[in-house]
């Protein structure tokens, strides 16, 4: 086997393991001990392991990444649970059912983000989403329907899940470490939109949050879509007046309503 692009005299890694696996059946070759390293699944998922997964998982994304050429993202977060305006019937709570106008919302969002991103080259300001349904869906859906790429970061869950549909194929990405999968939701960030969602929405949003108060993170426009669901779950100025935020961090994010209102924002922060 041989590749022009190689830098190094070498043999291949993926030629052993081709090689590797045809050797004589001995009791020695099949011992566990004989196989090689970067091969071997049961090492590789060891505890003493850990450190190098963590790397692989960081790794991994951040290649495919740059090989693709994406230079920056719009981070969208929101609910797995909330339905498209279609299915509202279907959404266990009545409020549910009134969130499903906020599908619609993220889907034009990342629609006109993707029709800017698409007049300047369709690498900067690509629409990430954690890959699954709701207004994950709603945000890969309206980059598709602007005829653009979008970038899905899905994770292992215990209940069986597969990527949504609208999410482009080769940035389909999943994990096994959220910690990992939250520092690719931010390491090409240029703005972070916040839909209704539930525990994992607000774990992304006040971590996103955290970096940027401490200076951990450029600050960047932080639109939270939903002015009364999120003054409604949380009180952010009795935080401010606890002392246990400063009142300036109330100007860290901003309330918005429609796609059009958080876009006026990210052009006049700037992107």
């Amino acid at each position: 086997m041989k590749d022009d692009n190689r830098k190094h005299p070498f043999r291949y890694s993926r030629q052993d393991v081709e090689t590797a696996s045809e050797v004589p059946d001995t009791p020695q070759t099949r011992s566990p001990a004989y196989a090689l390293a970067f091969a071997d699944n049961d090492f590789l998922c060891r505890d003493e392991l850990r450190p190098v997964r963590l790397q692989l998982e960081l790794l991994k994304p951040e290649m495919m990444m740059n090989e693709a050429g994406i230079e920056s993202t719009i981070v969208m977060f929101g609910g797995a649970r909330i339905p498209a305006p279609a299915e509202k019937d279907t959404a266990r709570t009545e409020t549910l059912a009134d969130l499903s106008r906020f599908y619609d919302e993220a889907r034009t969002f990342a629609r006109l983000m993707t029709e800017r991103s698409n007049a300047n080259g369709g690498l900067s300001n690509v629409i990430v989403t954690g890959g699954g349904p709701g207004v994950m869906e709603a945000g890969n859906r309206g980059a598709l329907d602007a005829g653009g790429k979008s970038i899905g970061l899905n994770i292992v869950l215990p209940h069986e899940q597969a990527p949504n549909s609208y999410v482009t194929p080769e940035l389909c990405f999943n994990f096994h470490y959220f910690a990992i999968r939250k520092m690719h939701f931010l390491m090409r960030a240029r703005a972070i939109a916040v839909f209704p969602g539930g525990f994992g929405t607000l774990d992304e949003t006040f971590e996103a949050l955290t970096l940027i108060q401490t200076g951990r993170m450029e600050r960047l426009p932080f639109l939270l879509f939903g002015e009364a669901f999120w003054r409604k779950i949380i009180n952010w100025e009795a935080l401010s007046d606890a002392g246990t935020i400063s009142e300036e961090d109330l100007s860290l994010f901003h309330f918005v309503e429609t796609a059009e209102d958080a876009i006026a924002i990210i052009d006049r922060e700037g992107s």
